[in-house]
């Protein structure tokens, strides 16, 4: 299938290349922005713009972060905060909602805000109805496209204000926004949208299930900055957990949330011989922080374990570099949420860190177990103890897994393709290769 392009009907300057049609600005509505645990958005976004896009940013909420990382500081975009509560700035909805109905969509968006409402009858509901309704109000002229990033919240505020504005839209889904989102929902946004990006293959077949036609869905990693993450300098020490002064040094990041696994990991470190030297560090914020380090006092292993918190990512890389093993426990938890391809693994792999983590979602399609990696089944301490275990002890081993998975994540694992894909989307480049990504065509 040829890769389709798609008009912009609100405004355009002039292509660049071979009189290309270019929106003269696209406007990226977040959850929240910026986030320390969402750089893969940072990087597409600097890439973009990189490229020539105009993108003009709308989040959801405040920064609730410390720290930005340094591509925060890269990306030119102007930011916008919709009103997060509606009560908290009622002047503001108000304004929005005097001029939405005064637009030309309003009786299609209220429509379909009502039947939605009828299926969801709640806060969020009505809440994405008004940031919606602020959205259109505030959007500036020369936006020609809206992008939502995560298909649950923000798709919602997007396909409301696209409607009002008579302007097409289309989104990227990731992991939570796919699992936790109603189908009756996701159908009605991949029937509005006119294309829609997923960073797995199991996120996409399941996606192109629910569309009206299957080539609306496409499979698009996100990929690595491979420039921001050059490959280490010499080799990692030969640690084999025989040495308690200078253990084999265990990494783990990601935010302290079910789907992460970090009790399934805490018990299978608890499970390990007493006699092994090793030390983890978790890095990453998360509201389970404190449960999980009560935890780590029960089984007693709470002394070999550092809690750095949420970090920027050259302190991230940096660690990444002087550990010996990465290891993330993934799960699906009870609501269904679960990750799709934890960039983290990417990052861990990039610099020849051998990575243990679980065969959930669309781990395996990065991860080639007993190859370029370890995956063990989710929710099973003892296997997942059993692989810490003889990675620990078996330097040599770690290293050909560490090595093997960085030379695949640089030959296929470039975000500079995925970006390129999307600047064709976007209409600022030529599309960079004959073929779009279908789920049923694997990269």
């Amino acid at each position: 299938m040829a890769c389709p392009s798609f008009g912009i009907a609100r405004a355009f300057v002039p292509g660049r290349r071979s009189g290309i049609a270019v929106p003269a600005a696209v406007a990226f509505v977040l959850k929240g922005y910026p986030r320390l645990s969402e750089t893969f958005i940072a990087q597409e976004i600097r890439g973009l713009e990189q490229r020539g896009l105009d993108i003009r940013l709308f989040s959801l909420r405040l920064p609730t972060d410390p720290a930005v990382h340094p591509i925060h500081d890269e990306i030119k975009a102007p930011v916008t905060y919709l009103p997060e509560y509606l009560h908290e700035q009622p002047r503001r909805v108000l304004r929005g909602w005097r001029k939405a109905r005064r637009l030309s969509g309003w009786s299609s968006a209220w429509r379909s805000f009502l039947a939605d409402l009828r299926r969801d009858i709640s806060r969020n509901r009505a809440r994405r109805f008004g940031q919606a309704m602020v959205l259109a109000a505030e959007l500036p002229q020369d936006v020609g496209w809206l992008h939502a990033h995560f298909l649950h919240t923000p798709a919602s505020v997007v396909r409301y204000a696209a409607q009002l504005l008579g302007l097409p839209w289309s989104a990227s889904a990731h992991a939570k926004d796919v699992w936790t989102t109603a189908e009756w929902d996701l159908r009605e946004k991949l029937k509005d949208c006119r294309w829609l990006v997923t960073c797995t293959k199991v996120n996409a077949l399941y996606l192109a299930s629910l569309a009206p036609a299957p080539d609306r869905v496409t499979l698009l990693y996100h990929g690595l900055d491979l420039n921001r993450f050059l490959p280490p300098a010499g080799r990692r020490p030969a640690r084999n957990g025989g040495n308690p002064d200078d253990p084999v040094m265990l990494l783990s990041v990601g935010r302290a949330v079910a789907k992460k696994g970090f009790s399934e990991l805490l018990q299978a470190l608890a499970l390990l011989p007493t006699d092994l030297a090793w030390s983890l560090v978790h890095i990453g914020g998360g509201p389970l922080l404190g449960d999980l380090k009560r935890q780590a006092a029960r089984l007693g292993i709470d002394r070999r374990i550092q809690w750095r918190g949420a970090l920027p990512q050259q302190d991230v890389l940096h660690a990444y570099r002087i550990s010996d093993l990465f290891v993330l426990a993934c799960r699906i938890a009870e609501d269904g949420d679960r990750d799709g391809l934890p960039n983290v693994l990417m990052e861990a792999q990039s610099q020849g860190l051998a990575c243990v983590s679980t065969d959930v979602s669309a781990i395996a399609e990065l991860i080639i177990d007993g190859e370029t990696g370890i995956l063990v089944s989710p929710d099973d301490a003892r296997m997942l103890s059993r692989a810490l275990h003889r990675l620990i002890r078996f330097p040599d081993y770690r290293a050909r897994l560490g090595l093997a998975g960085m030379h695949r994540v640089r030959q296929f694992f470039s975000a500079d393709r995925d970006i390129g894909w999307l600047a064709a989307r976007f209409g600022i480049e030529p599309a960079p290769f004959s073929r779009c990504a279908s789920p049923s065509t694997p990269r």
